[in-house]
Order: structure tokens, then sequence, then C-alpha cells
């Protein structure tokens, strides 16, 4: 997106947000700078809100609310956006994802996106919905892993819990092929995968996974949810998943002995023949 356009308004209540922001200021005459002195923030940070990169939050809707004399709009829209997730979250998570400089991700019961071979994506996706288009959506999930080739690939932080390793997502032979190709991307000098395993006992993880995409401009979450998820823009927030990586990474095996755990699973499906 070019930083003088505005998001289109229509696609999500934060986009919708975004330009009001935009509009009104523009309406006033007003600069980034100008703005940003009102909240407190830099004009960078007034950018990051008006290109939908960040999100308001309640004392700066507030703030906007009694300067500008709104009637409490920005306070109002950002309420709404706080309900639900958004149905075009996937979409604004892939944009992130494409730009992305670094990736945190945590995941305690599937191999992630990016990491998943065509087998174990196809596995998945003729498990879901009757009417998907399977070799479509595994197509598209393997567009989404050039962006891990190349110089300007992402810098990776990934964790899994020691069930993903375990679960014969279709079949052996998949999961075989799933779990060396992990530990093939684990030797990548850009890649650090690690392993929370199960005799860690109960850790913030279990509330289910979550992502940290950080971008030139700041840093964005995405917390998973069942037939949906929602991107977090909201500084605090984003901070608090972070604190929350680090606390999970606390318990986790380091690179060497997950890589070990990862090549002792390979070794357990060649010893359960009864596995498909």
């Amino acid at each position: 997106m070019n930083i003088n356009e505005s998001p289109d308004p229509r696609s999500s209540m934060g986009a919708w947000i975004a330009y009001s922001l935009r509009f009104h200021r523009m309406e006033r005459g007003l600069t980034g700078s100008a703005v940003g002195k009102l909240l407190n923030c830099a004009r960078s940070s007034v950018s990051r809100l008006e290109n939908d990169e960040a999100r308001l939050e309640e004392r700066q809707a507030a703030i906007l609310d009694e300067a500008w004399r709104t009637g409490g709009l920005f306070s109002i829209m950002l309420w709404y956006a706080r309900q639900g997730h958004d149905p075009t979250w996937f979409k604004g998570f892939l944009e992130f994802e494409e730009r992305a400089l670094m990736i945190h991700s945590y995941d305690g019961q599937l191999v992630p996106a990016l990491f998943q071979t065509p087998e174990y994506a196809r596995a998945l996706l003729e498990c879901g919905r009757s009417n998907l288009d399977v070799e479509a959506g595994v197509a598209k999930r393997l567009a989404r892993q050039k962006r891990l080739e190349g110089k300007d690939s992402p810098e990776l932080w990934v964790m899994l819990s020691e069930s993903v390793l375990d679960i014969p997502i279709g079949g052996r032979e998949v999961m075989r092929e799933q779990l060396a190709h992990l530990i093939e991307l684990s030797k990548r000098p850009n890649v650090f995968l690690r392993v929370i395993p199960k005799i860690a006992g109960a850790h913030e993880g279990l509330d289910g996974p979550f992502k940290i995409i950080t971008v030139k401009s700041g840093e964005v979450g995405f917390v998973e949810a069942p037939n949906g998820g929602r991107l977090v823009l909201e500084a605090a927030e984003v901070r608090e998943l972070k604190l929350r990586f680090d606390r999970i990474g606390a318990i986790a095996l380091p690179v060497d002995s997950s890589r070990r755990l990862i090549e002792q699973q390979m070794e357990n499906f060649d010893e359960s023949p009864h596995l498909a």
C-alpha cells in the first residue's frame, strides 16, 4: 500500500477507523506531526494508524473525540472493532507475512503453514470443508513458502508443542517426510526451531497458537481461533504476546535438543507399522 493512500474503509472496521482518522485530520488541515503531538506519539506512529498498521488505543480515541468534537465517533468505532473476529483477518495477515522481517510463531497442534510439506497440507485440507478446492489450497500454501527463499527471507523463531510431532497427519509416511522437512528447515541460518516437551506440563501456549510479525513500520500480532482469527494491532497487546512467547520459550528445549527429539519421533513412526 502506498503511504499516501488510505485503506479501503469497506474492507474492515479497522480500515474504517484508519480512513476516518486521515479524513478528519485532512479536513482540519493538520499535519501528521500535529496529530502526533495531540496523541503524544511520533509522526510515524500516526502514519501507521492511518495505514491500518496499528490500532488506536482507548485513550487516543478519547483525546480525538474531545479535541475534534466528534460526539464519541472514534471511541464507538474502536468498541465495534473489538467485537468478534474480523472477517478479513486472513487477507491482512498475508499482507503482513509478505513484508515480514521476522516472524515469531507458536503452534500447539499443527505444523505452521510456512513449514508444511505438500502432502501434509493436502491431508489437512482434505479433512476440512467439502466444497474446498484442495489442490488450489495446497498451491496457495506452497506459494506462501516462497517467502522463505532468497536473501530477503525473514528470520523465523518457531516453537512447537511436542504433540505436533506425534499426531500422524496423513499417515506414517507423510509424517516422516514432514518431520524430515522440519529438520532440514531447522538447519537454515535464519530458522530457530524449538520444541516444548510434554513433560513441561501446563504453559501459556495451551491457550492457542499465535504469531508476532515484525515489519519495517513495527510489529503486529495474530491470534488464531476456530473458523477464524484476528490481527492484533494495539501495541500493548502485541507486547503481551511477545512476553507470552518468551515465557513459553523459557521451558522449550534448545535448538539442538529439539532437533534430536524430532529425529526420535521419526524413528517412532518407523517402528509403528500399524499406522497407514
